[in-house]
């Protein structure tokens, strides 16, 4: 008994590291980045620069890991046709995600930032319908439209409201949007799931590609013309390991707990993100309006988030009950199997 009782306290306190990990990292690293991008000390305005810079390390970092030192497995059953077809789409779609999502922290605050990124359920849901994966109720448009409000309501209380900054960020929740929708296809119809490790082994070049061409005709003139930067080195590996720490965060998350833990998680970091940056930031100037709006957001997206939970539940168990029946048929069917042949 007491055995079990230790077992069962380790697991929970394994549970609870892992939360505060993600937590502190993904709140960490938006931070982190918005700190290089406006900072006078650096003076590193480059938010394409520094992305192409976190995918090209992630891809050799995943390579040395996989492929020389071995300390992870990549998954086998990528192909070239699964690869064209789902894995650039998905690669493309994270390098717009990174590039529009880190430009738009050169216009407005962290915290206006997160407030926008409450919209990503609704932009999810449209294009699910679009692609024919989600179903329109009148029990998800209530969500969508609650949703849709509060963040309305967020935006009109933003005191020195940066329109560019906002179309921006709004750029950076649709290619999210449809990343998620591309990985939901590529599991579905392709049939092949793979670990963390594994997508990042295949996605970051793809993503690093992605970003390269752009970085070429649109920040390379400015940053040649700029010379020299104020970057340590220390500073740069340092940014780029906590990019890499997050995406193996995520994986360390999932593995040891539920779905519904890691959107309850993603709700308190978001929580965390937008207050911790009122007092990190001078630029972010928080108002009564922007927290009841965006309070409103995050009702709509608790109550979306328990909508998806309890359709995936019910997946689950019409699977189950499927398989049961699947098994309990064969069973039945080998006793006459078995007579048939020795009738014979």
């Amino acid at each position: 008994m007491a055995d079990r009782f230790r077992a069962f306290c380790k697991d929970e306190i394994l549970t609870y590291a892992y939360l505060l990990l993600y937590i502190a990292l993904s709140s960490g690293q938006i931070f982190f980045n918005k700190w290089v991008l406006s900072s006078k000390e650096i003076n590193f305005p480059y938010p394409l620069g520094l992305t192409l810079l976190h995918m090209v390390f992630s891809s050799v970092l995943c390579f040395m890991l996989t492929k020389v030192l071995k300390i992870m497995k990549v998954e086998e059953g990528m192909t070239a046709d699964i690869y064209a077809t789902s894995v650039v789409p998905i690669g493309a779609m994270f390098a717009m995600t990174l590039w529009l999502g880190n430009t738009a922290y050169l216009y407005i605050s962290v915290a206006f930032a997160q407030m926008l990124k409450a919209i990503m359920p609704v932009a999810v849901f449209v294009l699910g319908v679009a692609a024919g994966l989600e179903i329109m109720s009148c029990r998800m448009l209530l969500i969508m439209s609650v949703i849709s409000f509060g963040v309305l309501v967020a935006s009109y209380g933003e005191i020195d409201i940066n329109w560019v900054g906002v179309v921006y960020q709004m750029g950076g929740v649709v290619g999210e949007a449809l990343r998620l929708i591309f990985m939901e296809i590529f599991v579905k119809r392709k049939g092949l799931k793979l670990n963390p490790i594994s997508v990042m082994y295949y996605v970051s070049p793809c993503s690093a590609l992605c970003l390269l061409i752009p970085w070429i005709f649109l920040e390379k003139p400015k940053m040649e013309a700029h010379g020299s930067w104020n970057f340590p080195p220390f500073v740069l590996l340092l940014n780029c390991l906590c990019t890499f720490a997050l995406n193996l965060s995520v994986f360390l998350v999932i593995t040891h707990t539920s779905a519904l833990t890691i959107r309850v998680a993603g709700v308190v970091k978001d929580w965390v993100v937008v207050l911790l940056s009122a007092l990190l930031f001078a630029d972010t100037k928080l108002t009564v309006i922007n927290l009841f709006g965006y309070g409103i957001a995050i009702a709509g997206v608790a109550a979306y988030n328990n909508h998806k939970l309890k359709k995936e539940a019910s997946r689950a168990s019409v699977d189950d009950s499927q398989a049961n029946i699947n098994e309990s048929e064969l069973a039945e069917s080998e006793p006459l199997v078995a007579s048939s042949a020795s009738n014979k």
